[in-house]
C-alpha cells in the first residue's frame, strides 16, 4: 500500500457483508419484481406507491445495517493516504460515509437524497419509515430517490471524477463488484491501460480477473484490514 495514488472501486458485495442484499441472486432485491417496475423513469408515474414502498423497505434494511471492517479499512486507508486516495462506489447506501470516508465518488447516487420530478429541488431525507408514501415536494410534485435508474446515464460530474481517478491511479482496488455493470465496470480497464496495478478483492471470479495483478479471494471485511 505504499503507492502514491490509490483508488478503491466498490460494489454491492462489500455492503452485502453488512446484511444489505445485492440486486441479483436468490436473496437479491430483484427476486420479486423486475427492475423496470421499481427503478425506471416509467415506474414512478405508473405506480408511485409501489416504487416508494420498495424504496422505503430498502431504506429500513440499510438503516439497520452497520459499516463492516471492510468499510472501516477503506476509511483508514483514506486517512493515511489523504489526497492521494479516492473511493469510487456503485453503492447508494451511505455505509462508506458512516464508516468515515469522505472522498467518495457516488456513481449511482445516494438513496438518502430525494429529488422533485417537477421543480428539481433536491434534499436529504433520512426518515425511517418514510411517511407519507409516496412523498411529495413542497411544490406538490412527486419526490423520487436521487439514484440512477435503469435507462438513465450516470451523473456526468461523478463519471468524470471516476474516470480521472482511474486514469491517475497507481493501485486500483476492485472490491465486491461483479464487474458486469457498464459503464462503471469499464473503469478497471481504464486504470489498467493507464498503468495501474489492479487488485481484485472478491469471493467469486469476475470478468475483471484477467486484468488483475493480484486476486485476493475472500470477503472484503477479512482481507482489507490485513492490507493495513
Amino acid at each position: 500500500m505504499g503507492a502514491a495514488r490509490i483508488v478503491a472501486f466498490t460494489g454491492a458485495g462489500i455492503s452485502a457483508e453488512s446484511g444489505i442484499p445485492a440486486f441479483r441472486g436468490p436473496a437479491g432485491f430483484w427476486r420479486n419484481y423486475p427492475p423496470e417496475k421499481l427503478a425506471s423513469p416509467q415506474a414512478l408515474p405508473s405506480d408511485p406507491r409501489l416504487v416508494w414502498e420498495w424504496y422505503d423497505w430498502r431504506c429500513q434494511v440499510i438503516h439497520k445495517a452497520e459499516p463492516n471492517p471492510g468499510h472501516r479499512a477503506l476509511a483508514e486507508i483514506e486517512r493515511r493516504a489523504r489526497d492521494q486516495f479516492a473511493l469510487v462506489t456503485q453503492n447508494v447506501d451511505g455505509l462508506h460515509d458512516r464508516a468515515g470516508s469522505y472522498r467518495i465518488v457516488k456513481l449511482h447516487g445516494d438513496i438518502w437524497q430525494v429529488r422533485c420530478v417537477v421543480c428539481g429541488t433536491e434534499q436529504r431525507n433520512e426518515q425511517v419509515p418514510l411517511e407519507p408514501l409516496p412523498p411529495r415536494c413542497s411544490c406538490g410534485g412527486l419526490l423520487r430517490p436521487a439514484v440512477v435508474w435503469f435507462g438513465k446515464t450516470l451523473p456526468a460530474g461523478a463519471w468524470e471524477q471516476a474516470v480521472e481517478a482511474a486514469q491517475r491511479a497507481e493501485v486500483f482496488l476492485v472490491i465486491g463488484t461483479s464487474a458486469l455493470v457498464y459503464p462503471a465496470a469499464g473503469l478497471v480497464q481504464m486504470a489498467r491501460h493507464s498503468g495501474a496495478r489492479v487488485a481484485i478483492v472478491n469471493p467469486d471470479p469476475t470478468p475483471a480477473d484477467e486484468l488483475a495483478d493480484w486476486i485476493l479471494r475472500g470477503q472484503a471485511g477479512e482481507i482489507l484490514p490485513r492490507l493495513l
